[in-house]
């Protein structure tokens, strides 16, 4: 997807909300007819069905029939494939989307002539029953666009994503392999050494967060106070999101122009960031340190980084098992759970090797990632590596 920044005139903002508030209305609908599927049951309506339903509701509902056709099929053909990918086992079940949280819609059969340039920094896209609406030309929009997505962030902000496949990096072709170790206190370690870390809101911004957050607390539920400070609070949250998605995308992009197989640990993120909170009968133990753990792994944006290596260098990225990556002396290769002698220092009680920790690490997802490598004579002439070979390779002296 090639994102802009949409800038809509007051009344198109209203126009767009409205189509936000129609597609968000019939995936819900969609959400609940799923819902109350139970097993023996006649299965839940399909697409065409559900299509079907929409042309009556439309019939017999204005304000329905008076919001565009396009958003509100596009929201049961989206729904339809979260359905499918669910289960696929690659997402999680689709949920309701609520106001404010969940705002946009899809657009498709976008034809040559709806997207063009006016000026060096502003072009415009014709969006159905909204018009032209404009947006910041900050790169050019790739030629082929078939469809694109209008969304809108909590802090307010619109935003016209285009679909479109991008080309892959060329190979550099200097034979060169690279471990990446992710961590919190350091987002990124590399085998060369360097050790890289994802930006994220200053010292004072988290002052003014931590301010915001306890007058959130103090102000009443439904005032006009709250919702201003509920804005204040997105507009921060936004900005370090913004930046740690400036930092994958030029990762991402370096990693890939300088290697040509790039090797990460093939760490399940969703079961390591889930809540350690329980249930009422068996509570956890430690909430708030896992608690502290899951926001210090999201915010080192460890899925986007490899989410975008694999677009970028397509079929160059190799997944590691993690066992023993920690632990495992990168010069002699002895396993030593006492070798780590803090976060962030590794010594070797064997060979007396000394080092960075995660630089370590990284550099033992490199050795294994050369041994499955040299397995396949090449990281592109074979299909994906399996799981089970790379734990033994981890396994191996």
């Amino acid at each position: 997807m090639s994102r802009y920044r949409l800038q809509p005139s007051p009344v198109q903002e209203q126009a767009l909300l409205e189509h936000c508030g129609h597609a968000r209305y019939v995936w819900n609908l969609a959400v609940q007819q799923h819902a109350c599927w139970k097993s023996g049951r006649k299965s839940a309506p399909g697409f065409a069905e559900q299509c079907r339903q929409l042309t009556e509701a439309r019939a017999a509902f204005e304000w329905l029939r008076a919001g565009s056709i396009i958003v509100q099929q596009q929201a049961l053909k989206d729904f339809a494939q979260a359905m499918s990918n669910f289960f696929g086992g690659s997402h999680r079940r689709p949920t309701w989307r609520k106001r404010g949280r969940s705002e946009g819609f899809r657009i498709v059969a976008v034809k040559a002539g709806d997207v063009r340039r006016l000026s060096r920094h502003v072009g415009e896209v014709k969006v159905p029953k909204v018009g032209w609406a404009r947006f910041r030309w900050s790169r050019a929009v790739p030629e082929g666009v078939k469809s694109y997505r209008i969304t809108r962030d909590r802090a307010g902000r619109w935003h016209v994503a285009f679909a479109v496949i991008p080309d892959p990096i060329p190979v550099p072709g200097l034979g060169e392999v690279v471990g990446v170790d992710r961590g919190v206190a350091v987002s990124a370690a590399l085998s060369t050494g360097e050790m890289l870390d994802a930006p994220g809101l200053r010292k004072a911004e988290k002052a003014r967060l931590l301010r915001l957050l306890r007058k959130l607390a103090r102000a009443e539920r439904g005032s006009n106070g709250r919702g201003k400070v509920k804005a204040a609070i997105a507009r921060l949250k936004a900005r370090e999101s913004d930046r740690r998605k400036d930092w994958v995308e030029k990762v991402s992009t370096d990693l890939a122009r300088r290697f040509d197989v790039i090797a990460v640990e093939d760490l399940k993120i969703r079961a390591m960031t889930r809540s350690a909170g329980g249930t009422v009968e068996a509570p956890g133990r430690n909430v708030r340190a896992k608690a502290g753990l899951n926001r210090g792994i999201l915010a080192a944006g460890w899925g986007a980084l490899v989410e975008r290596l694999g677009h970028k260098a397509a079929g160059r990225v190799l997944k590691i098992g993690p066992a023993y990556t920690s632990q495992r002396c990168s010069a002699c290769g002895i396993v030593d759970r006492e070798a780590r002698e803090s976060q962030a220092r590794y010594r070797c009680r064997s060979c007396g090797y000394a080092g960075n920790a995660d630089v370590n690490a990284a550099r033992n997802i490199a050795h294994a990632a050369g041994h499955v490598v040299s397995a396949r004579e090449g990281p592109w002439n074979a299909g994906p590596v399996h799981r089970e070979p790379q734990r033994d390779l981890l396994l191996v002296g």
